[in-house]
Formats: structure tokens, C-alpha cells, sequence
């Protein structure tokens, strides 16, 4: 049934077209000849009626006229009509000058009658668009409102928009097109001077950030929204506390990051989060090389089901990977990215596997019967102060594990090895930082046996499991207090996305051996960060919500570093990704036969340690092998406690 309207619809255009096109080669005969038309000119008039009809009819399904949707009618379409247009009349014009050389023929009636060919054809267009859209607004298409001066939707939330740029145009758009969302938009703020008096589809501009509250009482504004997703933090800091003052609603557009990638859309308004106050412009990606390693391979995800995991497997996914194989030791984390990646459009082939990186027998089924051609090693071990009172944990999931993968990699020819690390490995002060900074030594060990092995460091990820956000707001919803650990304590922090990417980018980038950086910004105060989490809540620090210095957990250190002071960077072709000296022209085989023999000689011993569960031994033997850790005075927990 569909199918027969979509047909008589487009032989109902079809056919206002060939009126449109014949109407217009008779009006311009006519204001040529000022409605005075001879017999041999109607006889000219009828034949170029009888030759433009069907050949532009015959254009205009070349250029796809009859594949829209006219409803939503846009530039895009009037820009095809308009080519279509001038290439008949451009085809036409030059036919009859090389046959007849325009004998008795004017050349001003093909100019005239190609313009208004697109007027009407245009005007008929645009005439379906301005119908339906007054219909889905549930607004009664008559001559008061056609020729009204202000066209905005009159039902509604009372709403002040915040940014008069692509992204406020985008959503005013949104809102004519579907009244569903609600929203009557009275106004848009914006400290640009020159756009005050300007509108964006009949929304007025009305001044800038200083009239807020005059505005609100002048319109009776009943919510605000942001529609500035590529704001600095500083500015969104600055609105929202602007906003927080009027005792009004406020939402905010996604970031223009996820607009980008197609992940949300304009319409999907949500709260200002932290994120927004991290303020950083969106990661851009170098796609055809990320898809020229990846495209067509075998990619593993360990530790597929966690927070950097699951992103990692829905932005490998877009790259179409002949097969993504998913592994994770949590039932419920594997289970809810098993069931987002079967529905992926892609055509991709994804299978899910229940397990952990130690089972040895298992990681060899897996190469041996899917043999991936990519890894990507993101199952870890992170929570410093639970891998500090178990450290024989740390050891069994963060070494141990990622040297059994590293064997299989290197015995099966996996072609690249991307091992996902932290700033933690940075002189370490925890057994979770000295364990990833000797699984990076561990793959640069067995770097240049046919497969490329690569580390990328960065720091916190907002939102990830455990992340000091998600806990904040916990604290914050159950009416406080906010514990932090110091008040001088700062963090590098990215968000999930963002680390995602950048880990697929390094991945492109490497050549084997490297220890890639990915730059963190500035680092933030957790002090800040809580009264940031506080206001965005509706509360203020201190007074509704107080906030308690806890001091210091095991392991943890004030600040965090991303290279230490001896250690050199490197900038790459991506301008957010640097790598750590020595590169791979630095790092001979001799040096790296080296600090594998080490390796070899010293971990069994480690393994031995962490199987009996003896805390000072890891220690011990962690701090041989890495000598900037170091052991501070409250790691005291021992073998001997745990029983």
C-alpha cells in the first residue's frame, strides 16, 4: 500500500512538473512578444513545449527529483533543481544553435524560460514543505499566518535559547519540524554584538548574557537551553552558574562530538553534566587510516564489557571489521554489549566470549579458532586501593594475564597489539601503577617477532567504572557529605569517547615498540571538581551539601604525571597523541633481548609471590624490576593478615 502512494506521488509530481516546465516556455514566449504572439512563433512555442517536457522530465529523474520525500523539502533539493534546470535549458540552447543556428528564434526565451522552470518547480516544492509543517505543528495553514511576521510555534514551554550558531539553528529547525518536543523558543542570548536584532527562522536574537533576567520577566520564559555544545568550559562554568541563579530549568544540546559521529541528535536535550565542564573541542579522527588497519580483519577487545571496552568495540565496529570477537569475565558487563553489537548495521559478525585473559587453555582456543589479526588488551585490573590490600590480584590480571595474550599473539602472527595503560605507570606508588608499567615493558620486550606491540597511557575516564563522578554524584543524591582525599589532589580526566578514539588513532599511528601519550589538557582539582558536581545538582558546597577532606587512600598520590622527568615526547601526525622516547629507532635489538631475558628471570619469581599471596614479596620483586616505585609506609598489608 505504501509502495502505490509513493508511485501516484511521484506521478502527481511528475505531472505538476510537466505543466510547470510547458506553463513556463509559454510565459516566456509571452513576455517576449508582450502577449502579441504570431502564428509561426505559437507553431516554434508548441514544438519546444512538445521537445522540454519529456527531456526535462527525463533530467529531473536523472538528477533524482522523484526520490524525495517533498515533505522535507531542503537546500540540498532546491540545489539539485536548480542544476537540473540550467543543464536541460544549457542542453537545449546549444542543440538549437547547432542545428538551426537560432533562426527565427529568440535567445532571450530560453534564459527566461529556464528561470521560470525553476520558480515553479521550486515554488511547488517548497509549497508541499510549508503545508506539512503547518499540519505536524497542528497549526491551520491560512492567509494570516502565511504572511505573519513572526512564524514561531505558539504552543509550548516558554524557552530561551543560549547561542545563536549552527547549533541553535539546528534545533529551532527540529522544533518547527516536530512539536512533540514542546518547546516555544522566544529568544536567543548571545555576546556576539553583531548578530543583536538578527533572527534565526523568525527567532529574534534579543541581546547578550547581561539581559538574562530581564528577558526572563519580560517573556516569562518557563526553561532555558544551551545551544552551544563546543563551548570552552570556562564559558558553560560561567552560563550555568548565570542560569542557576534564575531558579529556571536548564538543559543543554549533546556535544558537537556526538553530533558528529551520528551517535544522538539535535533533539535529545539532557542536563549539564561534568563532562560539558571539561570543555574540550571534539576528537577528529584520521578515519582512512584507522580503516585501513582495520577494514576487513579479525579485531579481539579484551575486556570488551567495561567502560573503555564497550567503546572500544562500538567505534571498531563502524570501521567494518570482517569479525569482532569480545571478551570479558563479567556475565552482566558481556551480556549488554553482546546485545548492542548484534543489532549493529554494519553486517559485521560479533561473538561474545565468557572468560578470563589467565585461562591459558581458553586464549588458545580463541586464536586458534578465530585468529585475530588485532588486539586491542583493555581488561585490567584499575582500583588503586582494592589492588594495594590485594596486590597478588593485581599481579594475576594486570602481568600475568597480558603476558599470556602477548605469547599467543606473538605464536599466532596477530599483526598489531595495543595494550590500553595509565599515568599510573608513572612513577608508581601503587601496585596497580607498577604492574601496568611493567606490562608496557612487557610489550615492548616482544616487540619485532612479526607483530607490532604498542602501549597508550592516558588518565581518569569521567563515567568509567569506579570513576570518582559517578561516586560524587552518588554522595551528592544521598544528601552528602562529598568525601574527597586531599584538597590540593588533581586528576587528568577524558571522557570515554574521547579515550576510545584516541587509543583506534595510536593504534594507526604505531609502528611497534612505542609508548603513546594522549594529552590530557589540564589537569583538574577534585576540590573544584565536587563543587562543580554540587552546583550542577542545583546545590551549593558547603551549604546544603558539605564536603569532608578524607585524606589520602592506600597507594594514592596528590598529583598525577604522564612522563617522568627523564623520559622524552615525541609529537605525532595526530596533534592530541604523543610518543615516549625511546621510539623504535631508539630501542635495539640487543636492549630489547635484554629486558626480555629480565623479564623472563623475574616473573615466574612474581608469579610464585602473587599464587601465595604474599604481598611484601610483590612488592619486592615489582620494585627490582621497576626502581622508580616506590613502596610507601601504609602498603602494609601482608600474607599474614589475610588469614
Amino acid at each position: 500500500m505504501k509502495s502505490t502512494n509513493f508511485k501516484f506521488n511521484r506521478l502527481l509530481v511528475s505531472l505538476v512538473d510537466a505543466i510547470s516546465i510547458a506553463l513556463a516556455h509559454l510565459l516566456a514566449y509571452a513576455f517576449r512578444f508582450e502577449f502579441i504572439i504570431s502564428s509561426k512563433q505559437i507553431d516554434n512555442m508548441l514544438w519546444g513545449i512538445l521537445i522540454l517536457v519529456p527531456f526535462k522530465i527525463m533530467v529531473f529523474y536523472w538528477f533524482g527529483l522523484y526520490r524525495g520525500m517533498w515533505r522535507f523539502t531542503g537546500l540540498n533539493d532546491l540545489t539539485r533543481l536548480l542544476r537540473a534546470n540550467a543543464l536541460s535549458s544549457l542542453i537545449v540552447f546549444n542543440a538549437l544553435m547547432l542545428l538551426y543556428g537560432f533562426k527565427n528564434i529568440s535567445r532571450s526565451i530560453f534564459i527566461m524560460d529556464g528561470v521560470l522552470c525553476f520558480l515553479f518547480t521550486t515554488g511547488f516544492r517548497l509549497t508541499i514543505r510549508i503545508y506539512f509543517t503547518h499540519r505536524n505543528n497542528g497549526l491551520k495553514l491560512n492567509i494570516k499566518k502565511l504572511f505573519s511576521i513572526n512564524n514561531n510555534i505558539q504552543s509550548g514551554k516558554k524557552t530561551l535559547l543560549i547561542g545563536a550558531g549552527f547549533a541553535g539553528e539546528a534545533l529551532i529547525r527540529e522544533i518547527f519540524q516536530n512539536p512533540f518536543l514542546n518547546i516555544m523558543p522566544i529568544g536567543f542570548l548571545d555576546d556576539d554584538k553583531l548578530k543583536k536584532g538578527l533572527s534565526l527562522h523568525g527567532v529574534p536574537v534579543l541581546g547578550d548574557m547581561t539581559l538574562m533576567n530581564d528577558v526572563i520577566a519580560n517573556y516569562d520564559v518557563e526553561q532555558i537551553i544551551l545551544t552551544i555544545p563546543s563551548a570552552s568550559a570556562d564559558q558553560i562554568r560561567q552560563i550555568v552558574n548565570i542560569c542557576k541563579g534564575t531558579g529556571l530549568p536548564y538543559k543543554t544540546l549533546p556535544s558537537i562530538g556526538k553530533l558528529i559521529d551520528g551517535s544522538v541528535s539535535i533533539k535529545e536535550l539532557r542536563d549539564v553534566n561534568y563532562e560539558d565542564l571539561l570543555g574540550r573541542p571534539p576528537v577528529e579522527l584520521n578515519d582512512f587510516s584507522i580503516s585501513r588497519y582495520i577494514k576487513g580483519k579479525t579485531v579481539f577487545i579484551t575486556g570488551g564489557g567495561g567502560s573503555i571496552g564497550s567503546e572500544l568495540c562500538r567505534q571498531v565496529i563502524k570501521y567494518n571489521p570482517s569479525h569482532l570477537i569480545v571478551l570479558d569475565s563479567s556475565e552482566v558487563n558481556l551480556f549488554n554489549i553482546d546485545a548492542e553489537l548484534r543489532n549493529n548495521t554494519y553486517g559485521v559478525k560479533v561473538a561474545s566470549l565468557l572468560g578470563r585473559v589467565q585461562n591459558k587453555i581458553f586464549l588458545e582456543d580463541i586464536f586458534q579458532k578465530y585468529k585475530p589479526q588485532i588486539v586491542f588488551h583493555a581488561a585490567a585490573y584499575k582500583h588503586v586501593p582494592l589492588i594495594e590490600r590485594f596486590p597478588w590480584e593485581g599481579v594475576h590480571n594486570n602481568v600475568i594475564a597480558s603476558k599470556l595474550l602477548m605469547e599467543c599473539a606473538v605464536e599466532n602472527k596477530v599483526e598489531r597489539f595495543v595494550l590500553v595503560s595509565t599515568d599510573k605507570a608513572v612513577r608508581p606508588t601503587n601496585v596497580m601503577g607498577a604492574s601496568k608499567r611493567l606490562t608496557e615493558l612487557l610489550a615492548r620486550s616482544m616487540n619485532g617477532n612479526g607483530t607490532k606491540f604498542m602501549a597508550v597511557r592516558f588518565g581518569n575516564v569521567v563515567g568509567s567504572s569506579g570513576s570518582v563522578v559517578p561516586f560524587f554524584r552518588k554522595q551528592i543524591r544521598d544528601g552528602g557529605p562529598v568525601t574527597v582525599t586531599h584538597t590540593e589532589a588533581t586528576r587528568y580526566f577524558m571522557t570515554i569517547p574521547e579515550a576510545s578514539k584516541l587509543i583506534l588513532q595510536a593504534g594507526a599511528i604505531g609502528e611497534g615498540g612505542e609508548i603513546f601519550l594522549l594529552k590530557m589538557g589540564t589537569p583538574v582539582r577534585i576540590m573544584q571538581m565536587a563543587e562543580d558536581l554540587i552546583r550542577l545538582s542545583g546545590k551549593e558546597p558547603y551549604e546544603e551539601i558539605d564536603i569532608v577532606v578524607i585524606g589520602l587512600r592506600e597507594g594514592e598520590k596528590i598529583y598525577e604525571e604522564l612522563i617522568t622527568d627523564d623520559e622524552g615526547v615525541i609529537n605525532t601526525e595526530h596533534d592530541k597523541i604523543m610518543v615516549l622516547g625511546p621510539t623504535t629507532k631508539g630501542f635495539t635489538c640487543r636492549e630489547r633481548d635484554s629486558l626480555r631475558d629480565m623479564l623472563d628471570a623475574a616473573i615466574p619469581k612474581l608469579e610464585r609471590a602473587a599464587e601465595s599471596c604474599e604481598s611484601e614479596a610483590i612488592r619486592l620483586i615489582l620494585k627490582k624490576l621497576i626502581p622508580e616505585y616506590v613502596i610507601r609506609k601504609d602498603s602494609k598489608l601482608t600474607s599474614q593478615t589475610i588469614k
